[in-house]
């Protein structure tokens, strides 16, 4: 296993990280963990030099805690560091803080927890959080022992992650990235500018829940023109390492073949080993996705607010990483995340964001075939012209 540096910490992370948001399950219920499977995976990983365990309080119906901490049963508490979350969207108040911590602590079996993060920080709750003191009450239970160090996981734009990143002395942080969102969230100017701060960066979906792994024929034949052969999944996480801002990597493994390969792989990472032609054949696969992606959206925000509420940059990014990782199953259950109120079906087609948008999308269209796509099952070939 490789180790790497992670913020101004002594301490070495591994390249790669557990994320135990992605057990193998018994059923289509979350909550039901494949636990002898899912512990002989996770102990895998450990015993071939995996030192760091990510999970978090609504993961896997509130069940992946729990079973985080008969993992670490057996000694395997002494050979990683542990990461979990506190829920912002659940705290209501500053009583909540200690509530969701020392509920955390007793479904892990531990007496503290290594790197406690806020989960998923944006415009939206971190004012909240920051308001009712979350700050000073981490410090506090920084200096109790019950969480070693803080940081927070982030969806939002990269005006917000400055914010955020400058508004406090971090010790790490934990971003989405992944070869095909380098502008997209805090991207790459965000991972730079938290390492330049002093924080540990981590690595989310750098597979995109798994979708740059399972590359449609168009793509898998610009990776088939490489002259040494990696897999999909291989080229995607050796990019992500390749850059030495990068902490670590968090995998969502789901089966023990993903543990095996990925702990492979991290054994074969490095920072600068990618030769620029192999960083130009990744540049090829992600101009060729972009390709495949049928609605321009740049995300740019001038259709918002929607007079009906549609979420229309969000409902389009649905639709369009349907099309482009092939993937229309997955993306109609993420479909279902978003409020009903803010789907496409309320389009109440005023065209008001079509005056503004800069694309010129036709988006008042696009609204009617995207909700017969996602939500009534309609093929997507039939549905690629607004």
């Amino acid at each position: 296993m490789k180790y790497r540096k992670f913020g101004n910490l002594e301490w070495k992370p591994s390249a790669l990280g557990f994320g135990c948001m992605r057990l193998p399950t018994t059923s289509k219920e979350p909550a039901d963990i494949d636990e002898p499977e899912a512990m002989r995976m996770v102990r895998y990983a450990i015993d071939h030099g995996v030192n760091y365990i990510d999970t978090a309080y609504p993961y896997h119906g509130e069940k992946s805690e729990p079973f985080v901490g008969r993992v670490l049963k057996d000694g395997y508490r002494e050979k990683v560091r542990v990461a979990t979350k506190l829920p912002c969207w659940l705290v209501k108040s500053t009583e909540d803080f200690d509530k969701y911590l020392n509920e955390q602590l007793k479904r892990l079996q531990i007496d503290h927890i290594d790197f406690y993060l806020l989960h998923a920080l944006n415009k939206g709750n971190w004012p909240k959080m920051r308001d009712l003191g979350v700050l000073p009450w981490a410090e506090g239970a920084i200096a109790d022992g019950r969480i070693g160090y803080l940081g927070f996981s982030f969806h939002d734009k990269y005006d917000v992650f400055r914010e955020i990143v400058d508004a406090y002395d971090w010790t790490f942080c934990q971003i989405q990235y992944n070869y095909m969102d380098i502008t997209k969230q805090a991207g790459t100017e965000g991972l730079q500018y938290a390492a330049s701060k002093g924080l540990a960066v981590v690595i989310m979906e750098p597979l995109l829940g798994g979708r740059l792994a399972r590359p449609p024929a168009q793509i898998q034949a610009v990776w088939d023109s490489a002259a040494q052969k990696r897999t999909a999944a291989d080229c995607a996480l050796q990019w992500v390492w390749n850059q030495p801002e990068v902490s670590l990597v968090l995998s969502g493994m789901s089966a023990m073949q993903h543990v095996e390969e990925n702990v492979a792989s991290a054994d074969a990472s490095g920072i600068g080993t990618l030769s620029e032609g192999e960083l130009a054949l990744v540049a090829r696969v992600r101009d060729k996705y972009n390709e495949l992606c049928p609605i321009p959206c740049t995300k740019c925000g001038y259709c918002m607010p929607c007079p009906s509420g549609v979420d229309i940059p969000r409902v389009i990014e649905k639709f369009n990483n349907g099309v482009m990782h092939d993937d229309a199953e997955g993306v109609r259950r993420e479909y279902t995340w978003i409020p009903e109120e803010a789907r496409a079906d309320k389009c109440t087609q005023c065209q008001e964001c079509e005056e503004l948008c800069p694309q010129q999308i036709p988006v008042s269209e696009w609204m009617v075939h995207i909700h017969e796509v996602l939500a009534q099952g309609r093929p997507y070939e039939e549905c690629l012209q607004p």
